[in-house]
């Protein structure tokens, strides 16, 4: 038997969870997401992908700036609930929003929590150079992912993937999740269990800072933030003058001053051993490979990247 949810998310990692409750036949009484935001060129506002979801297949949208208004507070709870589903929605949840429906709220997270609680932890666990990650069920709390675990699965990360390649992974397991989540909920077939109180770990949000490469890093150590930042919003550096992505790139021998290219293929020497960048784009040009980038773009030997 279907339950009666709202579904609280806003990027495209959420479309899929959302679309798999459809399916399975649960009544999505409202989404909730985050109000259209200006984007493009012309900074024309735009809806989010969940948002979009929603208004072709004809369920209410509500973007409130925040949820800790009387109002909203009494909207929600006039909804009668039995779940709110959760996934990468981007407001703080309170209190009364969290006991409003019947079997509470819960919550998506992209990580076998404890690890990686927080904003970003598809990047985060790509740039410590995790091996495995997962996608978890919770009920949530008023704490920053704290809440107890309901279901989960795991999967590895080999050493080539990005954190696009991995939100791909994830998303779909995730639908597949929440489905087997609520009807195991529904029918009182699930109990909770207390996340671990050791291993936690937090995934702040990207900054710009992080972005920049730091040459004077290990080799390793900045090859995994490039793929954690890959396809978006991707490391750079400054070369000839221009501030290129980076969006692939594989080790290699050589030592020198770090940031220095150490032949004219595009082998740059860090802290500790030397990379070969691999996939690289220019501003206002496509993705391309690094052979083709030296064809019109000479970076010799020599050249110190900033």
């Amino acid at each position: 038997m279907g339950l009666r949810l709202a579904f609280m998310g806003t990027p495209q990692f959420s479309v899929a969870p959302l679309a798999a409750l459809l399916s399975a036949g649960h009544e999505i009484a409202a989404v909730y997401s985050q109000p259209p935001r200006p984007a493009g060129r012309g900074h024309a506002e735009q809806k989010s992908a969940v948002h979009q979801f929603a208004e072709v297949n004809g369920i209410p949208v509500h973007t409130p700036k925040t949820l800790k208004t009387a109002d909203a507070q009494a909207q929600f709870a006039a909804l009668g609930l039995d779940a709110a589903v959760v996934v990468a929605y981007g407001l703080i949840l309170p209190k009364p929003i969290l006991e409003a429906p019947r079997l509470g709220c819960v919550n998506i997270h992209a990580s076998l929590l404890p690890r990686w609680r927080g904003a970003a932890p598809i990047q985060r666990a790509i740039m410590a150079g995790d091996a495995e990650t997962g996608v978890m069920t919770m009920l949530m709390d008023e704490g920053l992912d704290t809440g107890p675990v309901l279901m989960a699965e795991r999967i590895a990360i080999p050493s080539e993937m990005t954190a696009g390649q991995l939100h791909d992974a994830l998303s779909p397991l995730g639908a597949d999740l929440i489905v087997r989540t609520m009807a195991a909920l529904g029918r009182g077939g699930i109990t909770p269990q207390p996340q671990a109180e050791d291993g936690v770990t937090y995934a702040s949000k990207i900054s710009k800072d992080e972005t920049r490469i730091d040459w004077t890093h290990p080799a390793e150590e900045i090859r995994n933030r490039i793929r954690g930042l890959a396809p978006s919003p991707a490391a750079w550096a400054e070369i000839n003058g221009e501030r290129v992505k980076l969006l692939k790139a594989a080790r290699a021998e050589g030592s020198g001053v770090p940031g220095t290219a150490l032949d004219d293929r595009l082998r740059i020497a860090c802290g500790e051993g030397a990379l070969i960048l691999e996939s690289v784009q220019r501003p206002g040009r496509g993705v391309m490979k690094a052979a083709d980038l030296l064809r019109g773009f000479a970076v010799p030997a020599g050249t110190r990247l900033s």
